[in-house]
C-alpha cells in the first residue's frame, strides 16, 4: 500500500513539473487516469496476515446464533401487516420503553416504522447479529415523538393513503373496503384529540423520510441514542425462538 501511494504522488509531481517548465510558464493541460481497484490487484500478504485474525473475530461475532427462527419471514408475506414488520415494530416498542421510561417517567404508546426500511427477510434457522445487519443495514436510531391526538389522525391518514404494510405496534387500525377508518385504537382505547401520545420511530422518518411529514408537527421529541439494529440484537439475545405473526393490528374488512 505504501508503494502504491508513493507512485501516485510521484506521478502528480511529475505532471506539475512538466507543465511548469513550458515557455509560457503556466498550466496548459491537466490529465487524469482512473485506476480501478478490483480483484485483479494482487493481495498484499503482509496486510492480509494482519487483517485475518480480526476478520475471523468479527465474522464469529456476527454469525454466532442468538435465537432461532422456525420459518422464514418476508415483508411480502402480507397486505397491510406482515410478520417481519410486526416483529420489528414490537422489538422497538419493547426495547425502547425501558430506556424512555427511565429518562422521562413516561411510556411509549405506539411505534411506526416504514415498509422500505426492511431490507432482507429473516431465514429459517439460526438468527444472529448478521441477521439484524441484513434486515436493518442503516444507522437509524430511535426517536420518540410527542404528538397530540389530532396529529395521530394525520399519521392514520398517511397509512390509509399508503395502503402498505408499514410496521406498527400499539396502534390497532381497521379500514373498510374504501380504506376509510372503521376503528383506530391506541392501547385499546379510542384516540383522544386533546392528549399527547408518545410515538417511537426512527430519525430518518422523524425528519420527513418516506414523506412522513406529520412528525415535524410533534410537540416534542426524545432522542434515545439507540439504534434499531442494536435493539434487534438485544432482543434476539434474550429470546430463544422468535415467533412473529400476521395479526389484526392493521387490517381491511368487507373487501
Amino acid at each position: 500500500m505504501k508503494k502504491i501511494i508513493q507512485k501516485g504522488c510521484f506521478l502528480s509531481v511529475f505532471l506539475l513539473v512538466f507543465f511548469s517548465c513550458k515557455k509560457n510558464n503556466y498550466l496548459q493541460k491537466v490529465e487524469g487516469v482512473r485506476i480501478e481497484i478490483n480483484d485483479t490487484i494482487p493481495d498484499n500478504p503482509e496486510i492480509e496476515a494482519f487483517i485475518k485474525p480480526y476478520r475471523a473475530h468479527v465474522n464469529k461475532m456476527l454469525d454466532s446464533a442468538l435465537a432461532y427462527a422456525p420459518k422464514s419471514y418476508s415483508k411480502g408475506d402480507g397486505d397491510l401487516n406482515t410478520a417481519i414488520g410486526n416483529l420489528m415494530a414490537d422489538i422497538v416498542l419493547e426495547q425502547a420503553n425501558p430506556v424512555f421510561k427511565s429518562r422521562t417517567g413516561k411510556t411509549v404508546d405506539m411505534v411506526l416504522l416504514n415498509y422500505g426500511g426492511i431490507r432482507a427477510p429473516i431465514s429459517k434457522g439460526a438468527v444472529s447479529a448478521r441477521t439484524a445487519y441484513q434486515v436493518m443495514p442503516f444507522e437509524n436510531s430511535i426517536i420518540v415523538a410527542e404528538m397530540k391526538g389530532t396529529q395521530i389522525r394525520e399519521l392514520i391518514q398517511y397509512l390509509q393513503k399508503a395502503k402498505r404494510a408499514h410496521p406498527i405496534s400499539g396502534l390497532q387500525l381497521t379500514l373498510d373496503s374504501n380504506y376509510d377508518v372503521v376503528s383506530a385504537l391506541i392501547n385499546d382505547k379510542e384516540i383522544d384529540d386533546n392528549i399527547s401520545y408518545f410515538v417511537a420511530t426512527n430519525d430518518y422518518l422523524y425528519n420527513g423520510g418516506s414523506k412522513m411529514y406529520f412528525f415535524k408537527e410533534s410537540v416534542n421529541s426524545h432522542v434515545l441514542n439507540y439504534k434499531i439494529r442494536n435493539a434487534m440484537i438485544d432482543y434476539f439475545k434474550k429470546v430463544d425462538t422468535i415467533k412473529p405473526m400476521i395479526d389484526n393490528r392493521f387490517i381491511q374488512i368487507n373487501k
